[in-house]
C-alpha cells in the first residue's frame, strides 16, 4: 500500500472547492492528506476552509503568494508528502473509485511515473462535449499535440500528456521536478501541464490515461485574461508560448525543424499557422488575423524564452568549469 497525498489549487470559489473537498470524503480509498493551496489574498477560501471540518482525511492548507497555477503547484508539490501525490482543481469532484483505481496502477509497476483520466465536463447539471476518442493525450511525432482527455473511451494506455484537471505521479518519478516557471498567464497559465509530462516522459517514465479514472469537472469562472472561449490576444499568445516552449525543451533536433515548419505553416485551430488563417479568414475576418498575430508572437516569444534559458545554462556550466 502506498500512501497518498491530493493536492487542489484554489482561487476565490470556495463553492465550489467545498463540492470538491465533499467528493475527496467520498472515495472508497481515503487519502492520507489533502493539501489546498490558496493565495494569500483569497479571504473567502481562507474563511470556507477555518469552517471546515473534513471527514476521513487530513487537511493542510498552504499559501502561495504568487498569482498563476504554477506558482500554487510548486507550494503544495513542497507541502504534500504522499508516495502518490494526485491533482485536481477546485472545480472537479472525482468519482469515488478516483484514489482507488489510481493506487492500483501505480502499484501495478514500477515503471508509472504518472497516472491520469477522464474529465466528463458539466455546465450546470448537463453533459456537453459527449464525444468519444480513443486517441488521447498524444504527441505526434510532427509536434502536434492531442487533448481530448474528456473524451477517451477504451482500456488504459500509455499517453505523451496528462491533463491538470486528473492526474497523479509517483513522488519518487518527480522527485526533482518542479512544474515550470516560465510558462506565462497571471492564473491558468495554459499547458503547464504539458511541460511537466513531456519532462517525465524525457526521463523515461510512464504515463498511463485510463477513462474509468473520472473527475465530473464543472469550469468555473477564471479571473485571469483567460476566460476560456472568449478570444484575448494576450491569453492566446500565452497559451502558444507555453505549448511552443514545452515541445522547444522535449523535441529532438530533426523533429524540432519539422515542427518548426509545421506551426507555421499549417499550425491548429488553437495556434494558427498560415494554413488555419486562410482556413478561417472567409468566416471569421479580422478575428483570425488577430489569432494569427497572437499565435506567431507566441511561437517567437517561446523560442526567445528557450533561447535565453538555455544560453543562461551554458555560462552558468562555463563558470562552472573554470
Amino acid at each position: 500500500m502506498m500512501t497518498i497525498s491530493v493536492m487542489i489549487p484554489t482561487y476565490r470559489r470556495p463553492q465550489d472547492l467545498a463540492r470538491c473537498l465533499k467528493a475527496l470524503e467520498q472515495q472508497t480509498r481515503k487519502p492520507e492528506q489533502v493539501v489546498v493551496v490558496v493565495r494569500d489574498t483569497d479571504t473567502d477560501s481562507w474563511s470556507f476552509l477555518q469552517d471546515y471540518h473534513p471527514q476521513g482525511f487530513s487537511l493542510e492548507a498552504a499559501t502561495v503568494k504568487v498569482p498563476g497555477v504554477v506558482a500554487a503547484m510548486n507550494v503544495g508539490l513542497d507541502a504534500a508528502r504522499g508516495d502518490i501525490i494526485a491533482i485536481t482543481d477546485d472545480d472537479a469532484a472525482p468519482h469515488p473509485d478516483w484514489l482507488a483505481r489510481i493506487e492500483a496502477h501505480f502499484l501495478s509497476d514500477t515503471c508509472i511515473g504518472g497516472v491520469g483520466g477522464r474529465d466528463l465536463v458539466y455546465v450546470g447539471n448537463e453533459l456537453i462535449y459527449k464525444g468519444e476518442s480513443e486517441v488521447v493525450g498524444k504527441l505526434q511525432w510532427y509536434g502536434r499535440v492531442i487533448g481530448d482527455h474528456h473524451k477517451g473511451i477504451g482500456a488504459a494506455r500509455e499517453v505523451d500528456v496528462l491533463k491538470g484537471v486528473n492526474m497523479a505521479y509517483r513522488r519518487s518519478a518527480i522527485a526533482h521536478l518542479h512544474f515550470d516557471e516560465r510558462m506565462l498567464g497571471t492564473g491558468a497559465q495554459v499547458h503547464f501541464e504539458l511541460a511537466f509530462s513531456l519532462a517525465l516522459r524525457s526521463q523515461g517514465w510512464k504515463l498511463i490515461y485510463d477513462p474509468l479514472i473520472i473527475v465530473d469537472h464543472y469550469p468555473a469562472q477564471r479571473f485571469d485574461e483567460d476566460q476560456r472561449n472568449n478570444f484575448n490576444h494576450l491569453a492566446w499568445k500565452n497559451a502558444v508560448h507555453n505549448e511552443t516552449l514545452a515541445l522547444l525543451e522535449y523535441l529532438p533536433p530533426l523533429r524540432l525543424v519539422v515542427f518548426i515548419l509545421w506551426a507555421t505553416l499549417i499550425g491548429t485551430r488553437k495556434a494558427f499557422g498560415l494554413l488555419q488563417l486562410l482556413r478561417f479568414l472567409p468566416k471569421e475576418k479580422t478575428l483570425a488575423w488577430q489569432k494569427w498575430l497572437a499565435s506567431m508572437q507566441g511561437r517567437i516569444q517561446a523560442w526567445q524564452t528557450w533561447q535565453s534559458h538555455h544560453s543562461l545554462t551554458s555560462s552558468a556550466k562555463t563558470q562552472q568549469a573554470s
